[in-house]
């Protein structure tokens, strides 16, 4: 197996120290990094901040906050929506009368009327948005991809204040890093 995965992605050798042949630090980054985004844009549709609501709420009532978190939890952090998403579309809902406020301990606590839990009921065999390409990676982001691109900037600041032996012995853990992965794929 040689030192560099050649196929247009992240080339191992770009960490070696100044030896050999080796790409733009940013490039290798950037490479990496396109490995595994997919095209995806991070931006969220109001439907979809409206269904997460519906679907949380139907579990339990809840305040602003513990649903973004709670979105943000289910997603694997792929998507926290925002303060000026969620708010909005909890008036919204509000005021279509799917969901009730109370307040209680100076926060707003919603719940479903009637007729939000028949929405969210009706709802329910789509799935909830966060389970849209599965394992709460709707945006192209899941765990390992984050980790990968983690590693890249551990590795970058590696080579950017890392002495010569520091580089070296990072090289030669990732190179190791890569053979265990490729141990991973051949297991039966």
């Amino acid at each position: 197996m040689s030192d560099s995965y050649t196929s247009g992605g992240f080339r191992a050798r770009g960490f070696d120290g100044g030896r050999g042949e080796r790409p733009h630090l940013g490039e290798a980054i950037d490479q990496l990094r396109s490995m595994f985004e997919q095209r995806v844009s991070p931006r969220v549709s109001r439907g979809d901040v409206r269904a997460a609501i519906l679907s949380l709420l139907a579990e339990k009532p809840m305040h602003g906050y513990q649903i973004i978190a709670e979105i943000e939890r289910r997603s694997g952090g792929a998507w926290k929506p925002s303060a000026g998403s969620v708010y909005p579309t909890l008036q919204l809902l509000a005021d279509e009368g799917l969901i009730s406020a109370e307040a209680a301990e100076g926060r707003k606590t919603y719940s479903l009327t009637e007729e939000g839990r028949a929405e969210a009921q009706a709802a329910a065999g789509k799935g909830a948005p966060w389970e849209a390409s599965g394992r709460g990676d709707m945006l192209g982001m899941g765990p390992l991809p984050k980790a990968g691109v983690a590693l890249a900037q551990a590795a970058a600041q590696v080579k950017r204040t890392g002495t010569p032996e520091q580089v070296d012995e990072a090289v030669t853990v990732l190179d190791q890093a890569r053979r265990k992965l490729y141990t991973i794929l051949a297991q039966d």
